[in-house]
């Protein structure tokens, strides 16, 4: 009796601490998992909180409209000669009237940042105008109507963005690639290859936006659109890559060796790199139907 009644003990023990071990065993999981999770999120969330808020100044930096009002002009006054450049022709020597900080100002002294707006070229829409540009179709200097379309649809099925951005920055590559006297198909396909038309990507090396730009070496070109931060700008983007690139192919004295230069490449072996954005600039070509050169 006794022996059987050790046995009952013994299987009542186990009935009620099989429970408890197994709830303790699996609570210590769940636990560790949280001890971790709450490690990794303190780690992870301040630098995403810092990139949200660069995100988030670069956004409203380029969609601000003059005077600090967010309302949208007609379309027909964004897409007027003037509403794409604030800046008076070379050859026009007036100047702009007196105020008070450039008048208390003295020779040799360093203009208030707020006397250095961005500058723009004449030709060269601002992003929102080339969206309004692209949503309205409105014809692009260099290229068919059918040209653009092909563009466009080409450009926005492969790098999954919306038909209209692609649209915009078709018609803000062409003007820039024309004032710096290159192909921009070529343009359009080394954007393809640095950043796949992510105009916030950001690389390993620090290098920024559509065309990859590298901020702290090429800080004298962003100075005259607003410094670094315009370089999430994809019009200046274009604009200073464009640049950069052209540089590259005079020095080089070719496209091949001007793409070597562009990626940083001091040897004869540029790892591929302008094997890549050839190949996609003849895709590009094949899908407009624009002859490669023109």
């Amino acid at each position: 009796m006794v022996a059987g009644f050790s046995d009952r003990l013994q299987h009542g023990v186990r009935a009620v601490v099989s429970p408890v071990s197994e709830f303790i065993h699996v609570s210590a999981i769940y636990l560790g998992l949280a001890v971790l999770t709450t490690l990794a999120l303190s780690l992870v969330l301040p630098s995403m909180r810092q990139q949200s808020r660069q995100l988030h100044e670069v956004v409203l930096a380029m969609f601000q409209a003059d005077g600090g009002s967010y309302s949208v002009p007609d379309s027909d006054e964004i897409w007027s000669p003037m509403a794409s450049s604030e800046v008076p022709d070379a050859a026009d020597n007036t100047s702009p009237p007196a105020t008070d900080d450039t008048a208390a100002a003295q020779p040799g002294d360093n203009p208030p940042a707020a006397a250095q707006p961005p500058v723009a070229q004449t030709g060269v829409p601002g992003f929102m105008q080339a969206v309004s540009a692209s949503i309205h179709d409105r014809s692009v200097f260099g290229a068919t109507a059918s040209q653009v379309h092909g563009l466009r649809s080409y450009l926005a099925r492969k790098y999954r963005i919306s038909p209209s951005v692609a649209g915009a920055l078709v018609r803000i590559v062409f003007p820039v690639a024309r004032d710096l006297k290159l192909d921009p198909q070529l343009m359009l396909a080394v954007i393809a290859i640095e950043s796949r038309y992510n105009p916030f990507v950001e690389s390993s090396v620090g290098a920024q936006g559509l065309m990859q730009v590298m901020g702290t070496v090429h800080n004298d070109k962003l100075r005259r659109y607003g410094g670094q931060p315009a370089i999430f700008d994809p019009v200046v983007n274009i604009r200073v890559g464009g640049q950069i690139l052209a540089d590259c192919i005079r020095r080089r004295g070719s496209v091949q060796g001007g793409l070597a230069c562009y990626v940083g490449a001091s040897g004869p072996s540029d790892g591929g790199y302008g094997a890549k954005v050839l190949a996609e600039r003849r895709r590009i070509a094949l899908a407009s139907g624009i002859p490669l050169g023109k």
